[in-house]
């Protein structure tokens, strides 16, 4: 079906936009909620003001979320839920609880798709929760879950302390071990190398002792042959 748009719907279309949707989309959600019409021949004559009026609309609201941010940003709500010892909450705070209580602080009604968890809180504790009130605003809030029947300001207390006590431990110096320092063979100097290589090219002396004997193994003694003694006359 061709529609003309009204009014902006976010990632659809904005005011005075001409498109085709489905049927059904139409018919069960946009005519209904008067959104857009369809797109007839005295619709097609509006578009140029719709453009106009949605324009003027649509930085109407952009300040008026920007107002809203600024009011909601840095604002704590408290949320008190039965929890077992452990902390565990018997059921969980949604997107929709949270939106009840900030309009009951703001006096203005806050949708609860604005509202961004990846998952309900489940715990007790102090969460830090984004609100996305428009494509250009956003705002943080901290939400404070207490268990029934106790004090939140006492519970606020106790949780700032134990953050206090954590950061100051991890900050606190962790003293290093000293490490063992591996002695340093001092280099040889020229001189010590020059007399190492001269000793090394030196053979070494050979004991007095196995010269001589080498000496006498050596030496082969020769018997003198021993002249006849002379014959005498006969």
């Amino acid at each position: 079906m061709r529609v003309v748009f009204l009014e902006d719907v976010t990632g659809v279309a904005q005011g005075g936009d001409v498109k085709d949707v489905k049927n059904g989309f139409a018919r069960n959600y946009l005519l209904p909620k008067n959104l857009a019409v369809p797109a007839t021949h005295n619709a097609l004559q509006r578009v140029e003001r719709l453009t106009k009026e949605s324009d003027t609309t649509r930085l109407k609201t952009l300040e008026d979320m920007k107002a809203l941010a600024a009011e909601l940003d840095g604002i704590r709500v408290t949320v008190e839920m039965r929890a077992g010892s452990g902390g565990r909450l018997y059921g969980s705070v949604t997107n929709i609880i949270i939106a009840e209580e900030l309009s009951k602080l703001t006096g203005r009604e806050i949708e609860r798709r604005t509202i961004e968890l990846d998952e309900p809180l489940r715990e007790l504790g102090l969460f830090e929760v984004d609100i996305h009130l428009h494509p250009e605003v956003e705002a943080k809030i901290g939400v404070l879950v207490y268990a029934m029947g106790t004090d939140p300001a006492a519970f606020l207390q106790a949780i700032e302390a134990r953050g206090e006590t954590e950061e100051a431990v991890a900050e606190e110096p962790v003293a290093e071990e000293p490490v063992a320092e591996e002695p340093v063979a001092e280099e040889e100097q020229p001189e010590d190398l020059e007399e190492d290589q001269s000793r090394r090219s030196e053979p070494e002396p050979i004991p007095v002792e196995e010269t001589l004997a080498e000496v006498d193994t050596s030496v082969t003694t020769e018997t003198p042959e021993t002249e006849s003694e002379p014959k005498g006359d006969p």
